[in-house]
């Protein structure tokens, strides 16, 4: 499954999923572009990459931030091969707390809002690679949630779910295809970020509610992510594809 002359562009690469993932690609001798807002840890993660790579700080949910992104990225690979919409953020937010209006806005910007912004500036070069997207979801997109203050990250990714399966449908005649990876409990960073207490949400009562009583590890999800952005997956377009441990069904 080699990905040797592929550029590859992985948002939201300093840490969890995202690094795992650019440390994969990597591997598959894939020229990867680690992105993010924390230089020091993109740098960390791109002194595990075996290949070419390029460190771009960033806010994804601006505009004007994102083109640079493309810009040195054609600069230095001369093509993209590969967008993996890895960013994600989650915002405590509760209608019966009276601020979930304030965590909509911050999660919708970086989940949804950065996903539309850079697979719009990077479809031209998708195109002439007839290369293919990853949205990086959440099963938590189609299962309500249980927990207070996760309805602002539910509402993101069910949109980016939606997002996926339009945009399937308008690029795939151009022979790019563009596909979904639900996660379930990851253990990431993502819930010391989020500002949620940890007496409300803890890996322990992730794992509780899964078949396999695990949660799963960012390893786990590149590998996912891999393979669908391979020729191995090359009838594979519009789909959504959960590792989530049994969470969603057992629930």
């Amino acid at each position: 499954m080699s990905f040797e002359n592929k550029v590859v562009i992985i948002t939201g690469a300093s840490s969890g999923i995202g690094a795992a993932t650019a440390v994969l690609f990597s591997k598959e001798k894939a020229n990867v572009v680690l992105v993010g807002r924390n230089e020091m840890k993109l740098e960390s993660v791109a002194a595990l990459c075996e290949t070419k790579h390029l460190v771009v700080k960033t806010d994804v949910s601006k505009e004007e931030e994102a083109i640079k992104i493309v810009e040195q990225t054609v600069d230095k690979f001369g093509k993209i091969d590969v967008l993996v919409n890895n960013a994600g953020v989650s915002r405590y937010g509760s209608v019966g707390y009276g601020n979930i209006l304030k965590a909509y806005d911050e999660v919708m910007a970086t989940n949804m809002r950065a996903a539309i912004i850079l697979t719009s500036l990077c479809a031209k070069h998708l195109i002439s690679s007839k290369g293919n997207v990853i949205n990086v979801s959440s099963v938590l997109a189609v299962i309500p949630p249980n927990k207070p203050g996760l309805l602002p990250y539910c509402i993101s990714k069910a949109a980016l779910n939606l997002f996926t399966q339009g945009v399937a449908l308008d690029l795939g005649k151009h022979g790019v295809r563009v596909n979904t990876v639900s996660p379930g409990p990851v253990r990431t960073d993502i819930i010391v970020n989020s500002g949620i207490p940890e007496s409300k949400l803890s890996w322990a009562d992730f794992a509780a509610n899964t078949v396999l009583k695990r949660v799963g590890e960012p390893e786990e999800i590149a590998d996912l992510i891999v393979y669908l952005a391979s020729d191995k997956a090359k009838s594979i377009t519009g789909s959504n594809f959960v590792a989530d441990n049994g969470f969603t069904w057992k629930r």
